[in-house]
């Protein structure tokens, strides 16, 4: 088992993906925590936060491309799945407040206190325990995406239909998430945090932490994806992305495998969220908006769809065009610029950035030699 695990991880983007994680991972924080300041080589603490918010964004993108690269599922509802990954820590960091917040209400949250809030409603019960909340950024995407898939894939609803499905499901959630009644801060969201596990959240060690985390987090759902799409269930699924009624045919539960990989896709989408909210330091309903998840997409075709590397690439350097392009006076034209580089990676990079600068290696490394053939061997007759 150890042996087949190795070879799956054997080639060389996966080497060199891996290696660049743990390098970040050490390299980092060190930057930040040991170097000087006025060092030329030192990571402010907000470029820091900026690139974990990247990686949040990358480890999304990857777990997409799952099910959208390899099963050919076009999920426009994955923002979802990472908004209630980021409610659930965003709840967790709420009951860590206690009486430090501005009503200094040792059990309800400010935002209950000003809505006139007599209880702290069922469904907050256990989030001031880490374990149960880590617990809960997992089941409750899964769960959802569980009961969504289930329905779904045994109705057989596919293609664009099920696209347009998902991405009513993320709009009838963010319409949910705005409500003050639901009790989850309604448009104002979660915000306001103090600390995590005890840890001051606003000090460089435990912004540090929480990169190192972000780097790891992507680097297990990289090596958990490569697992699942390199191995036999993984050939299943490109099966079902080329041709689903055949593979039905050929008598595979196509909607058990579809089903898997979707709820595995979303428990990854839920952690990337959860490891989101306390670096960004908000979570409100407008993480649930279908442009995120549309956004989502193009990351992905931008950097090369059933790649898993290319999607994680995509995610960040969209969002390092994004961050760049409307910090000055062009920001309002930032979507056409989006829009614009989709339909450019559609049309002339339809294998997105990882996917051609692939296909260009593999041409010249299978490229005849130019050098005479040795004495005495013929060359081969045109």
């Amino acid at each position: 088992m150890i042996t087949r695990t190795l070879f799956n991880l054997s080639d060389t983007g996966s080497r060199i993906f891996i290696g660049l994680m743990i390098a970040l991972a050490i390299l980092v924080p060190a930057s930040n925590l040991l170097l000087p300041v006025d060092s030329a080589f030192h990571i402010p603490t907000h470029v820091v936060s900026l690139l974990g918010k990247y990686l949040c964004y990358a480890m999304l993108a990857v777990a997409l491309d799952l099910v959208w690269g390899y099963c050919g599922i076009l999920s426009l509802g994955h923002a979802a799945f990472f908004a209630l990954g980021g409610y659930a820590m965003g709840m967790y960091l709420m009951r860590q407040i206690g009486t430090r917040g501005v009503y200094a209400d040792p059990i309800l949250p400010d935002f209950m206190v000003f809505l006139n809030w007599k209880d702290l409603p069922w469904f907050w019960y256990g989030f001031d325990n880490f374990f149960f909340t880590m617990v809960m950024i997992l089941a409750v995407p899964g769960l959802l995406a569980f009961a969504f898939g289930w329905l779904a894939f045994r109705s057989r609803v596919t293609g664009v239909y099920l696209s347009i499905i998902t991405q009513a499901m993320t709009y009838a959630l963010m319409l949910a998430f705005f409500r003050n009644e639901m009790g989850f801060g309604g448009n104002n969201g979660l915000t306001d945090f103090k600390d995590i596990l005890g840890f001051d959240i606003q000090a460089d060690s435990t912004r540090m932490a929480l990169f190192s985390a972000t780097v790891i987090a992507l680097m297990f759902s990289y090596i958990i994806c490569r697992l699942m799409v390199t191995s036999t269930y993984g050939k299943v699924l490109v099966a079902i992305r080329d041709a689903e009624s055949r593979t039905r045919f050929l008598g595979y539960r196509v909607e058990h495998y579809k089903l898997v990989a979707f709820v595995v896709s979303a428990c990854m989408a839920g952690v990337a969220g959860a490891l989101y909210v306390p670096q960004v330091g908000i979570i409100n309903p407008s993480e649930f908006t279908p442009a995120n998840s549309i956004e989502a997409v193009i990351w992905v075709a931008v950097g090369g769809r059933g790649t898993l590397t290319g999607a994680a690439l995509g995610a960040v350097v969209v969002n390092f065009g994004k961050t760049t392009f409307t910090t000055g006076a062009l920001a309002p034209y930032w979507l056409f610029v989006l829009g614009g580089l989709f339909v450019f990676a559609t049309l002339l990079l339809p294998k997105g950035i990882v996917g051609t600068l692939g296909q260009l290696f593999r041409k010249r490394r299978n490229k005849p030699s130019d050098q005479p053939a040795p004495a005495g061997i013929p060359e081969a007759a045109e």
